[in-house]
């Protein structure tokens, strides 16, 4: 619905979903899909003069363009994505309630089995446009149902969606920010992990690693727009991480947080066909964050 509108060649769905869905090298539940509105085309007016990374020139302009671009992506997603979602689904007449909050669009369907408390009868849909969304492609998504029922015809969709390597780099800079910022919070942040060992199997972090001017690109775009501290209260300095200072392995008590999280992941049914330990997961990414290193 949202690839076919008018609207969707400017659109790049992107994030851990991508991976489930459009690669298929991760197999766990998903909750939200997260979808960027390439910079360029919608605030053409803050870019104008920018060069091709679209990044603004220096902190001032960064805090405007935030400011501008979140009031007009919830007015678009209130006034075009919401409606353009809404009338699809009642031509197709499928039962769902959907509803705008920000930069979000809720689906809420009608479930076909009772709430287990884990599988929200809902689609969250995040949407950025602080980012190009490039490099990306247009790949084929088609339901986790249909290998499974060959004789019903389900509906597929062709959207745009990030490289996979540039995913690689999006997840290991923010799990290098935790690590920096050494907090033993991690809720629903071992997936990062997981992810990285999937990419890893698909070959996908190998040509990450081959691509290191993909790797400065992520590094700019988060200084500019997802600055952070570490415990020291120091700004984190992405390109150092990316040019031979990452980190990809939390000190000791905070990987009992994550372990912590993993376990309840597992125990949720989040993970379809995973049954590695963390312990395994970390020694993969410490090989990982070698490599990097190395590179």
């Amino acid at each position: 619905m949202l690839f076919g509108a008018p609207f969707g060649r400017h659109l790049t769905f992107k994030g851990g979903t991508s991976l489930a869905k459009a690669y298929r090298v991760i197999r766990r539940f998903s909750e939200d899909i997260d979808v960027t509105y390439d910079i360029r085309q919608f605030v053409p007016d803050l870019v104008a003069g920018a060069d091709k990374e679209a990044l603004p020139p220096n902190r001032s302009q960064e805090q405007r363009w935030t400011k501008v671009i979140r009031t007009r992506l919830a007015e678009w997603a209130a006034d075009d994505a919401l409606p353009t979602i809404r009338d699809a689904l009642a031509r197709s007449g499928y039962p769902a309630r959907v509803r705008s909050d920000g930069d979000r669009i809720h689906v809420r369907y009608e479930p076909l089995f009772p709430d287990d408390g884990f599988v929200r009868p809902e689609v969250l849909v995040e949407f950025g446009a602080r980012a190009t969304g490039e490099p990306r492609r247009e790949r084929t998504i088609e339901c986790d149902a249909a290998e499974f029922l060959p004789d019903v015809r389900f509906p597929s969709a062709q959207p745009s969606v990030m490289l996979a390597e540039r995913t690689f780099w999006e997840k290991a800079t923010a799990i290098h920010v935790f690590c920096r910022r050494r907090r033993q919070r991690g809720t629903r942040l071992s997936r990062h992990w997981h992810d990285l060992a999937r990419l890893d199997d698909a070959g996908y972090v190998e040509r990450a690693l081959a691509d290191r001017e993909l790797a400065r690109a992520v590094a700019r775009h988060k200084s500019v727009f997802f600055r952070e501290r570490d415990r020291s209260g120091d700004w984190i300095d992405y390109e150092a991480a990316v040019s031979g200072g990452l980190q990809l392995c939390p000190d000791g008590p905070f990987n009992a947080a994550l372990a912590a999280d993993y376990e309840q992941m597992l125990g949720s049914g989040m993970l379809f066909d995973d049954e590695e330990a963390f312990e395994e997961i970390l020694d993969r990414c410490a090989d990982l964050e070698q490599r990097a290193n190395r590179g």
